[in-house]
């Protein structure tokens, strides 16, 4: 699907709307002034001026109203600025402005639900539209938030995911691989698949939010196919850094949300994330109402919540 981003001011904008009236799409996406849709092309205006064409005839259409790549879109991707470094200082120069693989996973410290891993790339004259459909780390966003950009920036950035179920998660786990192996693997494989994606294109950067040190993040890949060492970078808080990474987390966190609402299909009532006392409670339900051998496809069996769960079984205590 082709992308295509032009510059526009309020009256053009207005005009635009009225061209496309037959055609406007009843839900707009954060920060838009409308979304309409023809045989071949989704048209969003925003509020910034920026208007993004999605799809075959983008560039047909955009050609209707101006020039693609505007000026003021790449003088505002050219500007570099001070951002936060990796703990060994390694981060390349102006890494916030480069075209860019961002890696992110969610889903590790919950009870319920898979791990999710997206390997997200993002070019350089793609950044301003990103900042302007809010994209920042999907932990600063509501479930709304998270699905409502994840639904707009899938169309625009090339991305690969990766979902761990609980299932084979727990025999992983059971045959003594570790977490931190299991999460190299993922993030591994969505960027080599990002790589392939967008070949013979290739990034100026990539960058994974750190999980743990380069050397044993390398180690936990040894014997595997691999993206080169000297090719990959690594900090923690990467959201911050480079916005493919904020990417990869908002659509990691819009693909844990989904297989969350199937598990609560499956289950018959709203299973809740993280691993506080309210996930002991909807485990205790399951296990009552479905049994104790459900569990394994539902849940990480190694976390402590499983006692706790089974003791509230054992005293009906929920």
């Amino acid at each position: 699907m082709g992308n295509v981003v032009i510059k526009l001011g309020i009256n053009e904008i207005t005009e635009m709307k009225k061209y496309y009236s037959k055609q406007l799409l009843e839900k707009n996406p954060p920060g838009s002034v409308f979304s309409a849709k023809t045989p071949g092309c989704v048209i969003t205006a925003y509020n910034s001026g920026k208007v993004l064409f999605q799809g075959n005839d983008s560039e047909k259409e955009a050609g209707r109203w101006g020039s693609v790549a505007s000026s003021a879109m790449t003088a505002a991707a050219s500007k570099t600025k001070k951002v936060p470094t990796s703990a060994k200082g390694d981060l390349p120069p102006g890494i916030s402005q480069m075209s860019a693989i961002g890696s992110d996973e969610v889903g590790t410290g919950d009870f319920f639900g898979p791990i999710t891993v997206v390997a997200a790339y993002v070019k350089k004259e793609h950044i301003p539209l990103l900042k302007e459909l809010g994209v920042r780390d999907s932990k600063d966003l509501n479930d709304d938030k998270i699905i409502a950009i994840a639904k707009v920036i899938k169309d625009v950035v090339p991305f690969s995911l990766m979902t761990l179920k609980n299932d084979k998660y727990n025999k992983l786990q059971q045959s003594g691989m570790s977490q931190g192996k299991m999460k190299a693997i993922l993030h591994n494989q969505a960027i080599l698949n990002v790589l392939e994606k967008i070949a013979p294109e290739q990034p100026e950067a990539i960058l994974i939010d750190q999980f743990v040190q380069s050397s044993t993040y390398f180690q936990h890949l040894k014997g595997q196919k691999a993206v080169a060492k000297e090719k990959v970078c690594f900090s923690t808080k990467a959201e911050g850094i480079h916005l493919a990474v904020a990417a990869a987390s908002i659509l990691a966190r819009y693909a844990f949300v989904q297989y969350i609402d199937k598990l609560s299909e499956a289950a018959g009532f709203k299973i809740p994330k993280g691993a506080g006392a309210q996930v002991d409670v909807a485990a205790a339900k399951l296990i009552v109402s479905k049994g104790r051998d459900i569990l394994p496809s539902f849940v990480k069996l190694h976390f402590a919540n499983t006692d706790k769960a089974l003791a509230l079984v054992n005293k009906r205590k929920f």
